[in-house]
């Protein structure tokens, strides 16, 4: 792999990691605020029981979670990478365009 390829890898691993940090805190926030606003109305059963189950916080915290770790799956095999087969030079390392 060159270079180029590894850095690629990297913002590709660091993007999957920031998108899941902010999947997972939004998927968070509904339900807490969801299930927060249930409890202050008469008929609890829902905020009590959590009946209906309601899916889309769960699964935007799921989905987080699985982002995060296709994330720093990639930055690992980048930094393998890195380590074991590429040792750049000062002018790949400047001139990261050409």
């Amino acid at each position: 792999m060159t270079f180029h390829e590894i850095m690629i890898t990297t913002i590709i691993g660091g993007v999957f990691i920031v998108l899941g940090i902010i999947s997972f805190v939004i998927g968070r926030r509904e339900s807490s605020s969801y299930y927060a606003n249930e409890s202050l109305k008469v008929d609890v059963r829902e905020f009590l029981f959590h009946f209906p189950w309601r899916p889309e916080p769960d699964a935007l915290r799921i989905g987080g979670k699985i982002a995060i770790a296709v994330g720093i799956v990639s930055l690992l095999v980048a930094l393998g990478f890195y380590l074991w087969g590429l040792k750049p030079d000062s002018i790949t390392f400047l001139n990261l365009w050409g």
